[in-house]
C-alpha cells in the first residue's frame, strides 16, 4: 500500500501546484529576473537539509514526464549471513517500473516519483517479496521572501544492498544510517519540511522538523537490531557576508527511540552549530559547521547518562557540465538506525559521476561509518562498530530509449555484538541492469 505520509504530501503538492498554476503571471524581462536572483539569499547546506547534485549539469532535467521499465540481474556471495555456518549465494533478478514527474513554475519547483518492484530470489525463493519505493519533494515561494520546502521519501525493499550508500548532504546527520542487513525486509520512512524568510537584504531565519521511521516486520532475519523511531527540530539563522560567503548558526533537537513499543533505548540530543560557506560561482560550495552537542541516553532500568561534547560537520559539492562531485564527514552523538544506545558517531560519504563521453558514464559512491557507545559500562548497549560500503556503475546508452549498467558492489560490517552481521560481515554483488525509459516534457 501506499504510504502515507507519502499520499498526505501528494494531495498537498496537487492542490499548491493548483492554485500556483492558477496564479501565475507573465515572464519577467531578463534584467528583473537577474536583479531578483541576485536580491534572493541561498539557504546554505548546513541548514538547508538538501542533498548535494547527483547529476551532472547537462544531465538535468526539469518541466518533464518520464516513465520506465529496469530489469536487473546479480550475484550476491552473502544472502543468509546470520542462521548459516557458511554464506550463501545466489542470484537476484528484479523488475522495477518507475514514473517520474518534474515540474518548474515561476513560484513552485515539484517533483514526484514513483517506483514498485518485484524482487525474485533463484535459491531462496522465500524471500521473493514485492518492493515500494516513492519520493515527493515540493519548494514553493510563498512570497517574495517566504519559501517552503517539504520532502518526503518511502522505501519497502528486502534488497536492502542497493541502498548501502547514501545521498550526500551538507546538514549535520539527525540519526545514524546504522548496522545494514544485506538481505532482509524493511520499511524506512523519511519525512521533513522547512520554511524559511528573508527579513532583510542579507538575513534570514527558518526552521523545520523530520521524522525518521524504521521497521523490520521479520524480526527473526534481523536478529541483535530492532525498529527505531526518531523526530527532530530545527531553527536557523543566515547571514550573508557578500554574494559569496554565508555565516549563522542552528539549533538541532532530536529524540530517537529503538524498540518504540518497549522504549528500550531513548536518546536525545541538543546542538549549537556555527557555520560559513563559501560559494566559487554556481559550481563548487565549500562548507563547515560546528559547536557543543549536549546528550541524554536512557536504557531502562540504568540510569540517566548525560554529557556535553563537540560536534562537527563538512562537506563540498562540485557540479560541473559532464562532472559531479560530493562529500562529507559529520562527528556527533545519536541514536537510533535500529541500534541500542547512544553513540559517538563519525561518518563520511561522497559521490562522484563523470559523463565520460555522450553515451558512456562512469558513478562512484562511497560511505564509511564507525560507531563507539558512549558508556561502556552499559553492559546490555550494543558496543557499536564500523560499515565501510562502496558502489561502481558503468553505463551505456543505447539509443534514446535504452541504457546498459553494469555495477559492482562491497560492504564491510564489523559488529560482534549483532547476530545478524558478527558471523559473516562481508557481502558482494555483481549485477547488470537494462533500462527502458521514455520522456515526455511538460509545458511548452
Amino acid at each position: 500500500m501506499f504510504p502515507r505520509p507519502c499520499v498526505i504530501l501528494g494531495l498537498v503538492l496537487l492542490l499548491v501546484a493548483s492554485s500556483a498554476a492558477a496564479q501565475v503571471e507573465p515572464a519577467a524581462t531578463e534584467g528583473a529576473a537577474i536583479q531578483s536572483d541576485e536580491a534572493q539569499m541561498r539557504t546554505p547546506p548546513p541548514v538547508s537539509g538538501e542533498d548535494y547534485p547527483e547529476l551532472t549539469r547537462s544531465e538535468v532535467r526539469s518541466n518533464y514526464l518520464r516513465a520506465g521499465m529496469t530489469f536487473d540481474a546479480a550475484y550476491d556471495d552473502n544472502v543468509l549471513p546470520y542462521n548459516v555456518a557458511k554464506p550463501m549465494h545466489d542470484m537476484i533478478y528484479s523488475v522495477r517500473p518507475t514514473i517520474a514527474f518534474d515540474q518548474a513554475l515561476p513560484r513552485l519547483h515539484q517533483t514526484l516519483t514513483y517506483s514498485p518492484g518485484f524482487t525474485f530470489y533463484q535459491r531462496t525463493s522465500a524471500r521473493n517479496q514485492a518492493d515500494q519505493g516513492a519520493t515527493i519533494n515540493l519548494q514553493y515561494r510563498l512570497s517574495p521572501h517566504a519559501s517552503l520546502i517539504v520532502r518526503d521519501s518511502f522505501l519497502k525493499s528486502s534488497n536492502t544492498l542497493y541502498q548501502a550508500t547514501d545521498s550526500v548532504s551538507g546538514a549535520p546527520p539527525s540519526n545514524p544510517e546504522g548496522a545494514i542487513p544485506p538481505i532482509a525486509d524493511e520499511r524506512r520512512n523519511i519525512a521533513n519540511g522547512q520554511i524559511s524568510y528573508q527579513f532583510s537584504p542579507n538575513a534570514m531565519v527558518g526552521g523545520g522538523g523530520s521524522a525518521t521511521r524504521l521497521i523490520f516486520p521479520n524480526v527473526s532475519q534481523v536478529p541483535g537490531l530492532c525498529d527505531s523511531n526518531t523526530l527532530g527540530g530545527l531553527a536557523f539563522y543566515n547571514f550573508r557576508i557578500s554574494s559569496s560567503q554565508y555565516v549563522g548558526a542552528n539549533y538541532q533537537y532530536t529524540n530517537s527511540l529503538t524498540c518504540p513499543a518497549s522504549r528500550r533505548s531513548q536518546t536525545r540530543t541538543n546542538t549549537a552549530y556555527f557555520f560559513y560557506s563559501l560559494y566559487f560561482g554556481r559550481a563548487l560550495s565549500l562548507s563547515i559547521s560546528g559547536g557543543p552537542q549536549h546528550f541524554e541516553s536512557k536504557m531502562p532500568p540504568l540510569p540517566l547518562t548525560s554529557a556535553w561534547t563537540p560536534a562537527l560537520t563538512a562537506s563540498l559539492g562540485w557540479q560541473s557540465g559532464h562532472v559531479s562531485v560530493a562529500a562529507s564527514y559529520s562527528r556527533t552523538v545519536n541514536g537510533g538506525g535500529g541500534l541500542f544506545g547512544a553513540f559517538h558517531s563519525n561518518s563520511m560519504t561522497s559521490h562522484l559521476r563523470w559523463q565520460l563521453t555522450r553515451d558512456w558514464t562512469i558513478d562512484s559512491q562511497g560511505a564509511y561509518e564507525i560507531h563507539k557507545t558512549v558508556n561502556a559500562l552499559f553492559v546490555t548497549a550494543g558496543a557499536g562498530g564500523h560499515t565501510v560500503s562502496g558502489q561502481v556503475t558503468l553505463q551505456r546508452r543505447i539509443g534514446e530509449k535504452l541504457t546498459l549498467e553494469t555495477t559492482f558492489q562491497r560492504m564491510h560490517q564489523s559488529y560482534g555484538d549483532i547476530a545478524v552481521l558478527s558471523g559473516s560481515p562481508d557481502s558482494n554483488r555483481e549485477g547488470v541492469s537494462l533500462i527502458y525509459h521514455i520522456e515526455r516534457p511538460l509545458g511548452r
